[in-house]
C-alpha cells in the first residue's frame, strides 16, 4: 500500500484507499436510505410497507456501522461489511422493484449498489 493512497487517522489507524470508498460508499448509502424512508412513507401504498421502511431502516443502520468499525479499525470490520453488502443489494433490489420510474429511489438503488461491491472487497479481503 503506498503511503500516498491512504488517510492518517487521530489514533495512528493508516486506512488504504480501498476502505476510503467503502467508507465513503457507507455514508452515502446511509444518507440516502435515511432519507428515502420520509420519501416513501409520504408517498404510501407499497412504498410505506412495514417491510420496505424496515429494509431502509436496516440498510441505512448496517452502512453506518459498517463506517463506524472500518473507521476505527475493528479487526470485525469484515464480518459488519459482509451484512452491509447481503442488506444493501436486498435494499437495491427491492427500490427497483417498488420503485423503478422514482427517480430518488433508482438513485438510491445505485447508491446502495456501489456499497455493496466495495463492502464485498472489505469482506473477503478477511
Amino acid at each position: 500500500m503506498a503511503h500516498e493512497h491512504s488517510h492518517e487517522h487521530e489514533h495512528g489507524h493508516d486506512i488504504s484507499a480501498e476502505m476510503q470508498q467503502c467508507i465513503d460508499n457507507c455514508t452515502r448509502s446511509h444518507q440516502l436510505c435515511t432519507a428515502m424512508v420520509a420519501h416513501c412513507l409520504s408517498l404510501g401504498g407499497e412504498h410505506a410497507s412495514p417491510a420496505h421502511i424496515r429494509l431502509l431502516l436496516d440498510c441505512a443502520s448496517i452502512c453506518a456501522t459498517s463506517a463506524d468499525f472500518m473507521l476505527r479499525g475493528s479487526e470485525f470490520h469484515t464480518r459488519t461489511c459482509g451484512v452491509c453488502a447481503e442488506v444493501c443489494e436486498r435494499c437495491a433490489d427491492d427500490c427497483d422493484r417498488i420503485g423503478p420510474d422514482d427517480a430518488h429511489m433508482q438513485a438510491c438503488a445505485a447508491a446502495c449498489r456501489r456499497c455493496a461491491a466495495t463492502c464485498r472487497t472489505m469482506a473477503e479481503a478477511a
